[in-house]
């Protein structure tokens, strides 16, 4: 489950994962998503494919999946139901962005949550995007996340 990323026992070097996010860069074309950092004078390269390989997870559309406007419909991701549940209104009948006003309390915090840790990101922060909503709906029902995805 995606809860044993948070729970981990081993010694973990503060300093050394400031250093690697305070250093990391994303390159992204279309042959390759690349992340790229340095901790302590050593170069550290991945990509997607990479970094699922070591979650032990699938991976493989990069970060297309996650910047895309378009809902794909599956068996957990049913845009309406997510939309209606977020905005917390029977009444949407299309599947939309929601706004962080229109979310209770716990919603904000997850959305947070997504755009500050699972998922950074620049850019507007009220709203939702698409993948916002579909991370967010997984993680609340407790639901694998393939990170290495989006990536």
């Amino acid at each position: 489950k995606w809860e044993s990323l948070f729970k981990r026992r081993e010694l973990v070097h503060t300093d050394a994962v400031k250093e690697f996010y305070a250093k990391l860069t994303m390159s992204h074309n279309r042959k390759k998503d690349v992340a790229k950092s340095k901790v302590r004078g050593v170069e550290i390269e991945f990509d997607h494919i990479m970094l699922a390989s070591i979650l032990g997870i699938p991976g493989n559309n990069g970060i297309c999946e996650y910047i895309k406007e378009v809902w794909e419909e599956s068996k957990y991701t049913k845009p309406l139901e997510i939309t209606r549940r977020f905005a917390n209104d029977d009444t949407i009948m299309e599947a939309r962005r929601v706004k962080s006003v229109e979310m209770k309390p716990f919603q904000r915090f997850i959305h947070f949550l997504v755009m500050k840790n699972v998922v950074p990101r620049f850019g507007k922060r009220d709203t939702t995007s698409f993948m916002d909503l579909i991370y967010m709906d997984h993680l609340i029902a407790r639901r694998l996340v393939n990170l290495p995805r989006v990536m």
